[in-house]
């Protein structure tokens, strides 16, 4: 699955190609996919024009003028792809960015006014666009059960100790990992803001010291502002809006390296498993203490 900066990046490019379009009609054959009732969809999303693309979590929000949002999750295989006075797709980089379309993996398809159409494709059909008023998204289950966003003023320090203290039996790696403490933290961030903090993936969250806590809730947002300048991760599975592979992991301090050596005092990375996840890190810069027993969950 995309983590935040690969859907940030995904928004951006959005933001340049669809606000001003004019929805014309719009099919669907995956109730899963597109589960919208064909009234709302008459009377709140064609003819209406997109105003803006927002982003909560790892959630893309296509605002509307007509004051509903049609919500859009890639999950793991989903893409968006559009064909206009110019094509490009961002999502999954598989064949479809590039190929005819429709094809196999099109579970939804918007036309525009203007003539240009764009496809939502996904081969696992885990994804999704839904049609919400807008006024209601904060109240919609999903999103009241996310965390803060990490590149938003509400990522407060005292927010972050506040709900760090909700995991303090698991290990900070869970802790992180979990939407509710802060949103879109995946796999790849969470590695690298630890070892930017210099705490062990398995360390108790309760027995991380303030101090480190407070570099932890700096290295969060500076390393997703990093992997924004370049274009995100990728991680092998997504592409920005157009089509070009984020080159975050080039810049990687530990994810994906191990047995190199640290970037910070050259000891050799490792590998390990915690919150049932591979976890890299530095032995030397990562103490674990030995004293204390650990929740790897």
């Amino acid at each position: 699955m995309p983590e935040l900066p690969e859907v940030e990046t995904i928004r951006l490019g959005l933001q340049r190609h669809l606000p001003g379009l004019i929805v014309k009609s719009v099919s669907s054959d995956a109730p899963k996919s597109f589960p919208n009732d064909p009234e709302l969809v008459r009377q709140f999303l064609i003819g209406a024009t997109i105003t803006k693309i927002d982003r909560r979590a790892k959630v893309l929000l296509f605002e509307l003028n007509t004051d509903y949002s049609l919500s859009v999750h890639l999950k793991m295989t989903g893409q968006l792809v559009f064909i206009g006075r110019e094509r490009w797709g961002g999502g999954h980089p598989n064949d479809s960015l590039l190929g005819e379309l429709p094809d196999r993996s099109t579970r939804a398809t918007m036309h525009f006014t203007d003539e240009s159409t764009l496809f939502f494709n996904d081969q696992r059909k885990f994804g999704w666009m839904r049609l919400v008023p807008t006024a209601e998204i904060s109240e919609i289950d999903f999103f009241r059960k996310v965390g803060p966003e990490p590149l938003g003023t509400e990522f407060s320090l005292a927010a972050f100790r506040k709900a760090l203290a909700r995991r303090k039996n698991t290990s900070i790696k869970a802790a992180i990992l979990d939407q509710t403490i802060v949103a879109g933290v995946g796999n790849i961030y969470a590695d690298e803001s630890l070892h930017i903090a210099g705490i062990h993936p398995a360390m108790r969250t309760g027995d991380v010291p303030l101090k480190k806590i407070k570099l932890l809730h700096a290295a969060i947002p500076d390393v997703m502002r990093l992997s924004l300048a370049h274009g995100g991760s990728s991680d092998k599975n997504y592409v920005d809006a157009d089509g070009n592979k984020g080159s975050y992991l080039k810049f990687a301090r530990v994810f994906r390296r191990e047995g190199q050596p640290c970037p910070d005092c050259g000891a050799i990375i490792e590998k390990i498993r915690v919150a049932g996840r591979g976890t890299h890190y530095c032995p030397a810069c990562q103490k674990l203490p030995r004293a204390k027993k650990v929740n790897h969950t």
